[in-house]
């Protein structure tokens, strides 16, 4: 079946965000990586790094949301990937110099956390305006295509450069990445009308801040995605920490086997965003949404009952593949219902104060079972993150109540593959 063309513009934009999603996953737990080798950082340390930086991060990356807003958003994605260019550029350029610290790593965490955000919140807008509506769900479906391939080449790939350069080689690829998604930002062309604020005053109003979550918590159908997805992020990546030392301590697998259980099953990301099109084709955005959603919660439980040797590892690598899949037909849906229900002049706003909250909301929990596995065991709190996350879907089935018609109604459009 034919490939569905989307226009030149949107193929630059797709090969910026290519580029840069392969640089990060590349550089994937870079920092963590130098605070242990280079800085010799203790396990504090190392877990303020992870979770003090992003958090503060995404703090700065409030008021930014509203002031985005009402401004061209390729300038703005194109000065973010310079921001974290030179951020990350930074690191190898003072480990050179023998001055590498944490506080640095730190800054620089909490620089291109804020970018990011600001990122993802004016790119969302950009892709609204850039693509006609129809074919939204197949733009995000190859986006998400490309997100999940990124994420099962680029971590092995960054290890074996690390085991053969040194430790921030990963780093210097992330940052050249950026600066190669910034170039093809440049090459998308034509003219972006410059957003007008009614009334025009030209100043950031204190209500703008807060317009973003007004938007998703007063929206009948917004509102229970939104905070369904809040939870299960934030269950799922809390209980993360807790089976990497199950595994790597009391299970006694190899770190090797334990970036293998998974990276192998991020193919089913792969396989869930190309079935996405298809499956909205034939059987409407709110039950896709629903069952997609439904499923993706009821996996993680599983890995409570991992035990030692190849059958522990296989158990890990069919949940995981389960629970990315479901993920994988999930998020290119809920990315496009979440941007037709939301009026052009709040996007960056709406978008800005989901990846805030949702950001939270994992260091919030991931930190509280944290403290839940010290107290319990890993096992327990394994256990216990995926016994709540069997609760999240009562959400689902209070979306779209308010917009049946752009929930339910099918496309209409034969799919489309999402290579």
């Amino acid at each position: 079946m034919a490939r569905r063309s989307l226009g030149r513009a949107f193929g630059w934009l797709w090969g910026a965000y290519a580029v840069s999603a392969f640089g990060t996953r590349l550089a994937f737990d870079a920092f963590p990586l130098i605070a242990v080798v280079v800085l010799h950082a203790g396990p504090a340390e190392v877990a303020a790094l992870a979770a003090v930086g992003p958090a503060v991060g995404a703090l700065l990356a409030v008021p930014l949301g509203p002031w985005v807003e009402f401004r061209r958003k390729r300038p703005v994605m194109v000065a973010a990937d310079l921001v974290r260019c030179a951020a990350l550029l930074s690191v190898p350029a003072v480990f050179a110099l023998g001055g590498l610290g944490l506080w640095q790593l730190l800054l620089v965490s909490v620089v291109v956390a804020a970018a990011d955000i600001t990122f993802t919140a004016a790119s969302g807008a950009f892709l609204k305006a850039l693509v006609p509506p129809e074919d939204l769900m197949v733009a995000n479906g190859r986006l998400e295509s490309t997100t999940w391939t990124a994420t099962m080449l680029g971590p092995p790939l960054g290890g074996a450069a690390v085991g053969l350069f040194g430790p921030v080689v990963t780093v210097v690829a992330d940052a050249v990445s950026y600066l190669l998604s910034a170039a093809g930002l440049r090459a998308v062309g034509g003219r972006e009308q410059r957003p007008v604020r009614e009334p025009a005053t030209g100043r950031l109003r204190a209500g703008d801040l807060l317009e973003g979550w007004r938007h998703l918590l007063t929206h009948r159908t917004l509102r229970p995605l939104f905070l369904n997805t809040v939870l299960v992020n934030g269950l799922i990546l809390a209980a993360s920490p807790p089976l990497a030392v199950l595994m790597l301590g009391p299970l006694g697998f190899a770190p090797w086997q334990y970036g293998l259980a998974f990276a192998v099953p991020c193919a089913g990301g792969l396989l869930g965003s190309r079935l996405a099109p298809r499956l909205v084709t034939r059987y409407g955005r709110r039950r896709v949404l629903r069952v997609s959603g439904t499923l993706r919660a009821c996996w993680p439980l599983g890995l409570a009952f991992v035990r030692p040797g190849a059958g522990g590892l296989a158990l890990v690598m069919a949940v995981e593949f389960g629970l990315i899949t479901c993920v994988g037909v999930y998020n290119p849906v809920l990315a496009t219902c979440r941007l037709e229900l939301t009026p052009a002049d709040r996007v960056t706003r709406t978008l800005s104060a989901w990846s805030v909250s949702n950001r939270g909301s994992i260091a919030a929990l991931t930190a509280l079972w944290g403290v839940l596995a010290a107290l319990t065991g890993a096992r327990t709190a394994i256990a216990l993150a995926g016994a709540l996350l069997l609760a999240t879907p009562l959400l689902l089935l209070a979306a779209g109540r308010g917009d049946e018609a752009s929930l339910a109604g099918r496309t209409g459009k034969r799919p489309a593959a999402t290579t």
